[in-house]
């Protein structure tokens, strides 16, 4: 029998992209997403992501629900209803800088919501969670790249690093309280790119708070340039380094992550990184975009952003022991992927399939 999994905030960005990996495994997936991140056109039951992946694997999913993991009622009954082998968590905010903003949303979304999915998942007997954390939780790094052994919590730099890291510290101490929960928290670098199909991709709502959003949307003329901000970090141009990952090496990522603590005895917290191992200044990756499209960008170079690190890259080796997983795909694939997507849904998801 196939394994049923609940995945939160499974219409996002990566969720989506997860999501359609789960489906063409032949896993049972239900989604459950409060709809902060997503489009429904002309009254649909689903978002029009869902609704994409569908159409992509020929797969149904199971069921979608639109709740917020705030509501405790409410995944108590997920979970009473329903006999969930594995969860996956992607629900929460993300934006570095609207974090800053707004300190007490994210704590309270990112933080609330995650407890109340623990504690239903104890209440109905599911020991089982991969948890979408990132590389934020290390702040500033001492050095490079870095490795899962790095310290985490200390120089965090914004709100929603500080969540992530509250949250895998919540987890530790769960697996310590309770042996038989199996946590793996995937500290994600920077996934950017889309599907092969450019049916899925990124979709931010307003202004893209992501480098590759916004060059994509300059590209296609829904902006006028890219700002840069800062431009005296401590790198080869200035510019922050970051490594940036493909979202569909991202997804399989979670796959082997599911086998891996499904299948084997795995018991406790494991993070475990998900990067290339290489970082890109932001000037190298305008480049980039220009050599894998032949489109270049329009940018202006800004002051610094409040909570941004000078360079941030992975040791991915660990992912590769613990998981059998390695990112596939260079910088060429990310950026021209991203831009197919954009010339294809020049409007996101409100734009027709072609």
């Amino acid at each position: 029998m196939s394994k049923l999994i609940l995945v939160t905030g499974g219409a996002g960005y990566v969720g989506s992209h997860c999501v359609l990996e789960f489906l063409n495994k032949e896993y049972n997936v239900i989604v459950i997403d409060n709809l902060v991140n997503s489009t429904i056109i002309n009254g649909n039951g689903l978002p029009e992501s869902l609704i994409r992946v569908q159409h992509l694997t020929g797969k149904k999913l199971k069921q979608f629900i639109d709740g917020d993991l705030r509501d405790s009622e409410l995944l108590d009954s997920i979970f009473s209803n329903n006999n969930i082998d594995v969860v996956i968590h992607f629900a929460g905010l993300k934006a570095v800088g609207e974090s800053i903003a707004k300190p007490l949303l994210y704590y309270d979304n990112n933080i609330t919501g995650t407890i109340n999915l623990l504690k239903s998942m104890e209440k109905f007997k599911v020991n089982k969670l991969v948890f979408s954390s990132s590389s934020t939780v290390y702040g500033e790094p001492e050095e490079l790249p870095i490795t899962e052994h790095f310290p985490t919590g200390q120089n965090c730099t914004n709100p929603y690093g500080r969540t992530k890291y509250m949250l895998e510290e919540i987890m530790k101490d769960l697996c310590v309280a309770s042996p038989d929960w199996s946590i793996m928290s995937l500290r994600y670098f920077n996934p950017v790119g889309a599907h092969f199909s450019a049916d899925i991709g990124e979709q931010p709502n307003g202004e893209p708070k992501n480098l590759m959003p916004y060059i994509t949307q300059v590209a296609v003329g829904v902006r006028k340039e890219l700002k840069v901000f800062g431009n005296d970090y401590k790198t080869s141009d200035g510019t922050c380094i970051r490594d940036y990952l493909h979202i569909e090496d991202l997804a399989v990522g979670h796959l082997k992550a599911i086998d891996k603590i499904y299948n084997n005895n795995f018991p406790g917290f494991h993070a475990i990184n998900l990067g290339t191992g290489r970082g890109y200044t932001v000037l190298e990756v305008i480049q980039a975009f220009k050599m894998a499209t032949g489109v270049k960008i329009a940018y202006k170079i800004v002051d610094r952003r409040p909570g941004d690190a000078c360079a941030v890259y992975a040791d991915a080796r660990l992912a590769h022991e613990v998981i059998g997983w390695k990112a596939t795909r260079g910088l060429q694939d990310m950026c021209s992927s991203a831009w197919k997507w954009q010339q294809k849904n020049p409007n996101g998801y409100r734009s027709k399939v072609k």
